[in-house]
Order: structure tokens, then C-alpha cells, then sequence
């Protein structure tokens, strides 16, 4: 987040062990959450499943959240406040874990 002035930021661990992390993308003709650049980052590399994802500085209302369940059944996302302390813990579905 700090190289890169963002306000959040996100990673995703795919089935077979790859991690992708990444920002949001903020472009007048393309907005997304850091989740959902994390997700589209794995997905375009080929992942077809996902085990776990964490959202920094983010919230329950993330659209990213939809994304990472397309990806994973069973997925759980952690997000946190800005210092990395856990704030809530979502299953696909964006149910409490």
C-alpha cells in the first residue's frame, strides 16, 4: 500500500499454492477494488479455485467478495483495518465465518 499511495489492498492464494496480491485500480474508464484486481489477476493466470483471500482497509460491502466466491466454494476472506488488526471474517456467501 505505502509504494504505491493506495488506500487498500488485497491478495489471493489459489489452489495450488500461488499467492497474487494486489491494489486497487482507480482509471476514468476502469474502477476496481484491490480484490477484485487480485482475483482477475489469478483467474488470467489460470487458477481455477481459491483457497483464501485477505482485503486490507476494506469492508463487507467490497464487490471483490463476489468475485473471490466465483472462484472459490469454499473461500474465506479476511478483512482488515488499515494496521492489518482482523475486523471481520467472510465466507463466500459474504456470511460470517
Amino acid at each position: 500500500m505505502g509504494r504505491v499511495e493506495a488506500t487498500q489492498a488485497a491478495a489471493v492464494r489459489d489452489t495450488d499454492g500461488r499467492t497474487y496480491a494486489a491494489a486497487p485500480v482507480s482509471l476514468p474508464a476502469l474502477s476496481l477494488s484491490a480484490l477484485q484486481v487480485a482475483v482477475a489477476v489469478a483467474a488470467s493466470s489460470g487458477a481455477t479455485g481459491l483457497e483464501a483471500a485477505v482485503l486490507l482497509a476494506g469492508d463487507a460491502t467490497d464487490p471483490g467478495l463476489a468475485a473471490a466466491g466465483d472462484l472459490g466454494a469454499d473461500v474465506t476472506v479476511i478483512v482488515t483495518d488499515r494496521s492489518g488488526r482482523e475486523s471481520l471474517r467472510l465466507t463466500r456467501n459474504g456470511a460470517p465465518a
